[in-house]
Formats: structure tokens, C-alpha cells, sequence
């Protein structure tokens, strides 16, 4: 059985994801600037901020968070999520992550998707309707319940350390 994502474009013009390739595990989501007016943001200093759109144009300065409007509404299937990744383009060729390294959608969740961009880079850039921004995947969702447990967990391989340290050699730069 194929499992449907469906979306709502905000606007007529909105350009509707895709998949680059055949192969593609993901698909693209651009950012749409039809009908927006402003958009919204945290400079270095965690100070909230709303900018106008010139030209539906978004400027993300150097150190600053930015949501920026994707003019979708996406009708996730229940028991799915969707993941939104940072492009890889995006980010070796200008700075630009996604501020929260991954962002996951619940299928109970209806109003425009944004994505929440962060420069690291010390320039600013700027982002026009029709560029891509983020890719999209959707998730099964795993049943599964918390459950507290009264004795710590024992050691179930013969895994030694974590956080780097596992044993494996890490590469040298050149």
C-alpha cells in the first residue's frame, strides 16, 4: 500500500515539493514569498523581530534565526511525522541550518509549515520565492510506551564509552 502526503498551497503560485531525482529519499520544500508581507525572526541577542519582504525577498543576517514561509499546509497521514533536514547546498556553500539540526511535524499539526533557518555564516543572505530551503521526509511512527525501570540499565554489548569514544578511529585531517 502507497501512503499519500498531502499539502495545501496557500497560495495558487505556491510551488509544490518534489522530488529532485528518482533515487531522492527526500523531498525539496521551497520557500514561498506569494502573499507574505513580513516575516519573522531572533537576531544574535535573542530579540524577537518582523522585517518586510522586499521584492518577497527574506534577508537572514549573520547569527539570526528566521521562519521562513514554505506557503504549505501539509495533511500528514496519522501514525506519520514528517522530518525536515537542512540542504547540504544550503549549508557548505553559505551557513545556513536549520536552528533546531531537525524538525519533526506531527500529523495533528495544520498550519503553514515554516522552517526555521539559522546563519552561522558572517554574511548575510538573501532568499527568494522559489529556492530551496529545507528537504522533507516522512516518518512511520512507532508505537511504543515510557516506562520507568527501577534498576539501571546493564551493558547489553561489548560497547566501551560514548560521545567519541567508542573505540573506532577517528579520521586525521590530511
Amino acid at each position: 500500500m502507497t501512503v499519500s502526503l498531502g499539502f495545501y498551497k496557500t497560495h495558487p503560485d505556491v510551488i509544490i515539493p518534489n522530488f529532485s531525482t528518482k533515487q531522492s529519499a527526500c523531498f525539496d520544500i521551497a520557500y514561498q514569498g506569494h502573499g507574505k508581507n513580513s516575516y519573522d525572526g531572533y537576531n544574535e541577542t535573542n530579540k524577537k523581530f518582523s522585517r518586510p519582504t522586499p521584492k518577497g525577498q527574506v534577508f537572514i543576517n549573520s547569527q539570526e534565526r528566521v521562519l521562513v514561509p514554505t506557503g504549505l499546509i501539509l495533511d500528514i497521514p496519522v501514525g506519520y511525522s514528517v522530518r525536515l533536514h537542512a540542504r547540504s547546498g544550503l549549508s557548505i556553500k553559505n551557513g545556513i541550518i536549520l536552528a533546531n539540526s531537525e524538525a519533526v511535524i506531527d500529523s495533528d499539526y495544520v498550519d503553514e509549515l515554516f522552517v526555521l533557518l539559522y546563519n552561522r555564516s558572517t554574511v548575510g543572505l538573501w532568499i527568494s520565492t522559489g529556492d530551496r530551503i529545507a528537504q522533507g521526509e516522512l516518518i512511520k511512527q512507532e508505537s511504543y510506551t515510557m516506562k520507568e525501570v527501577k534498576k539501571k540499565p546493564v551493558q547489553k554489548s561489548d560497547r566501551k564509552g560514548g560521545m567519541g569514544s567508542t573505540g573506532v578511529k577517528n579520521a586525521t585531517a590530511a
